[in-house]
């Protein structure tokens, strides 16, 4: 893949959207990423609109506008199968039924995956990041305003996991458990990590992983709170932090157009 075939990883999220082209070796972006607000009413065509636009300034400073061979991976807070949009969190409810990659395709004119927004983050750390060489069963989880959760079983991703809807004492754990939560409720990293022992040990019972990789903004804090937990798998730090996103849609892109 030359300079100009370089894939495009593009992460909506609720306040932005961001791209950049992905150098796949070295598993980091090739140029500076753009970002634009998300639009106030963050309709599929609303968002499709800023896609483009960002889409269309990363091939001109390639001076690929032309290549329509250029993939682009496209992440969204959602659940997706078989590129039809399922849910729909900080984003638009119109998005709910929409068939995201038949619309983008065709908004792009080039090839394009949608993928899970966490499920893009726990590739690009499986591949790039702080699951690098593990092999068996990996759970990342960014524990953000909600706690997404991305499932990889040997190197292969088991779509739209929503584990951070398992039920502890009765409600969500991301209701309790969530950086948002942390904050809200002014919690102590101590009384915090009792909360994040009793959901990551549900997990452990359930699934029995090999690794859990933390991720969200709060990863940069990991030494405050991993070492408080106790487990049977090792749990680590995210390393791509809000890279890993783009990174993991490119390199989906680029192996669904091998």
């Amino acid at each position: 893949m030359g300079k100009h075939m370089r894939p495009i990883g593009v992460d909506v999220g609720g306040s932005g959207i961001k791209g950049a082209p992905v150098d796949l070796k070295k598993g980091e972006f090739a140029e500076e990423r753009i970002r634009i607000e998300t639009p106030e009413e963050s309709t599929p065509d609303a968002v499709g609109e800023v896609i483009a636009e960002i889409v269309d300034q990363i091939l001109g400073k390639d001076g690929a506008k032309g290549d329509s061979k250029v993939p682009v991976g496209i992440t969204v807070p959602a659940v997706v199968t078989r590129g039809l949009v399922r849910t729909a969190a900080n984003i638009d409810r119109s998005w709910i039924g929409t068939d995201a990659v038949r619309l983008l395709t065709e908004r792009l004119g080039r090839p394009v995956v949608v993928i899970n927004d966490a499920d893009a983050a726990g590739i690009g750390e499986l591949e790039y990041g702080a699951g690098r060489g593990t092999t068996g069963l990996v759970i990342m989880t960014t524990l953000g305003t909600g706690i997404g959760t991305a499932l990889i079983n040997d190197g292969e991703l088991v779509p739209n996991s929503e584990l951070g809807h398992l039920r502890i004492d009765g409600e969500d754990a991301e209701r309790s458990t969530s950086s948002a939560a942390r904050e809200n409720e002014d919690l102590s990293w101590e009384e915090w990590a009792e909360r994040l022992q009793r959901y990551y040990a549900r997990l452990e019972d359930l699934l029995w992983p090999d690794l859990f990789i933390v991720g969200g903004g709060v990863a940069k804090h990991a030494d405050k709170y991993l070492p408080l937990l106790h487990l049977r798998a090792p749990i680590v730090a995210a390393r791509l932090g809000n890279d890993a996103g783009i990174i993991g849609a490119a390199l989906t892109a680029s192996r669904a157009n091998a």
